[in-house]
């Protein structure tokens, strides 16, 4: 069922929606558990997802409860290639659909387009 409401509790179902995708993904599930481990349920997990409420809650709300800088985790990360952030960009529109309504989504999708852009612009990818 999709919601129109734009609030933090959305934001981190939408959040565990996706990441739950991302691990079942053959491409990516290896860069988060690398990173983060296999179990969403660890304490790594749960402060990542945190933290990625936060930073989605920021961006799409302007509420300023991420003050941090998303991209030099990224840039650490080995193997990293456009077809990664391509499979990323439709996973994250297929987790923002289930969501949320299609105007609220649209919010999701071009900040999600901008990141996305702006983090394969500096992999040089």
């Amino acid at each position: 069922m999709q919601t129109n409401q734009l609030d933090k509790k959305n934001i981190n179902k939408l959040v565990i929606t996706f990441y739950t995708r991302v691990l079942k993904d053959e491409k990516l599930a290896p860069f988060f558990i690398e990173h983060l481990g296999p179990d969403m349920k660890s304490q790594t997990w749960e402060t990542h997802m945190d933290l990625l409420t936060d930073f989605w809650t920021t961006l799409v709300t302007g509420s300023g409860d991420y003050r941090g800088f998303p991209f030099p985790p990224h840039a650490q990360m080995s193997g990293l290639d456009r077809e990664a952030f391509e499979t990323w960009i439709k996973l994250f529109f297929e987790s923002v659909d289930k969501i949320f309504t299609e105007d609220i989504a649209m919010k999701f999708k071009e900040k999600s387009s901008i990141i996305a852009s702006n983090f394969m612009r500096n992999l040089g990818i």
